[in-house]
């Protein structure tokens, strides 16, 4: 199934359509939509907005102040 634009009434997606399009359903998914993600005829996941209320996300360390880009996953655990 080829979609030049989501139809957001269809809360399912076929995995390779969300692949092919994954940009699209992005954005939809920021303005508070939802989507179940369907595979071989079988619901494998949900994709859901973020709760900002929730407060789930937070920043333990910005690895961009030490190096611009950032540091590679390797060098930080070599060092633990």
């Amino acid at each position: 199934m080829r979609m030049n634009k989501i139809n957001t009434k269809d809360k399912f997606v076929g995995l390779k359509e969300l692949r092919e399009h994954m940009e699209s359903y992005i954005s939809e998914i920021n303005k508070g939509k939802s989507f179940t993600v369907i595979r071989r005829s079988e619901p494998v996941f949900n994709i859901t907005p973020v709760d900002e209320g929730e407060g789930v996300w937070e920043t333990a360390v910005d690895f961009t102040k030490f190096k611009k880009g950032g540091v590679e996953l390797s060098q930080i655990l070599s060092r633990l």
